[in-house]
Parts: C-alpha cells; structure tokens; sequence
C-alpha cells in the first residue's frame, strides 16, 4: 500500500488510563458516557501533550486528584480494546492521597481492592486490572513477545 497516495489512510486514537492507588485501593470512575461501566481514569491525549502530562490531568479532570506518577506500567493496543474505534493507551501507576470526587466524564467513583471490584468492567480494563493484580503479587510485568507469538 503506497501510503502517500492513499487518503483513507487512518490511525490508532492515543489515550492514556491511570491505576490510581491510595491506601491499598484502586480507584475507579463509573462512566456516564458510552461505553457505560466501570473503568480506570484516563483519555484522549490532546496533541502537543506528552503521555505523562495527559495522564496528570486526565486523573484530575475525572478524579480531582492530584497524582504522582510512580511508573509507566504497560501498552495495550489490541484493535478490539475500545468498541468505539481503535485506541492505543499507556498504562501509568500512580499514588495519591485525599478523597477522590467525580468529575468530567465520571457519573460515579469508588475506591477498591482486587477482591471489591464492581461490574462490569469497560474496556480492556479487567485483562489490565488483572495484569496490575499479578504485577503487585510479584510476578514480572507482561511479556510481550509471548503474547503475540
């Protein structure tokens, strides 16, 4: 395919999603738009952000949290994740502390632990909430190259 000739030319939409730990839980937004559910804070990276800067405000936009950035966590990119269209996200772990409050894109929130969490899940975000889940039990992060083998 000569890409330079082609007008139909598309790409993966970038978003970023943010596990949000404070004392031993994890915080999830119950959404108010499609797809409705439960998930991790996050969004569409504006253009001229860095995936760190999208992160920081996209928790605060729908948290009203200020988080530290602890690690970048993992990329998922299969073309399935989102049902709307074909998003590409990073996974950041973050800490804070306060009380979370629903904001922007979030009807709801909650704090939970591996054992509370609600249903249903939207997105991908059950497979990343259980990698997390193994992350922290100690078990290396994902590998890649036996995924998509």
């Amino acid at each position: 395919m000569n890409m330079t000739s082609d007008t139909s030319y598309r790409n993966p939409l970038l978003t970023v999603d943010i596990i949000i730990e404070i004392d031993q839980h994890i915080v999830l937004i119950k959404r108010k738009n499609p797809p409705y559910g439960w998930a991790l804070p996050g969004g569409f990276v504006d253009y001229g952000e860095s995936l760190e800067a999208s992160a920081v405000r996209e928790a605060k936009e729908e948290t009203c949290l200020d988080i530290d950035l602890i690690e970048q966590f993992h990329t998922y990119s299969a073309p399935d994740r989102d049902p709307r269209h074909h998003t590409v996200t990073t996974v950041f772990l973050a800490q804070a502390s306060g009380d979370p409050k629903a904001s922007d894109d979030a009807k709801s929130i909650g704090m939970f632990t591996k054992d509370t969490l609600p249903d249903p899940i939207a997105f991908d975000h059950n497979r990343i909430l259980d990698d997390f889940f193994r992350y922290k039990n100690g078990e290396p992060k994902l590998d890649i190259f036996k995924i998509y083998k």
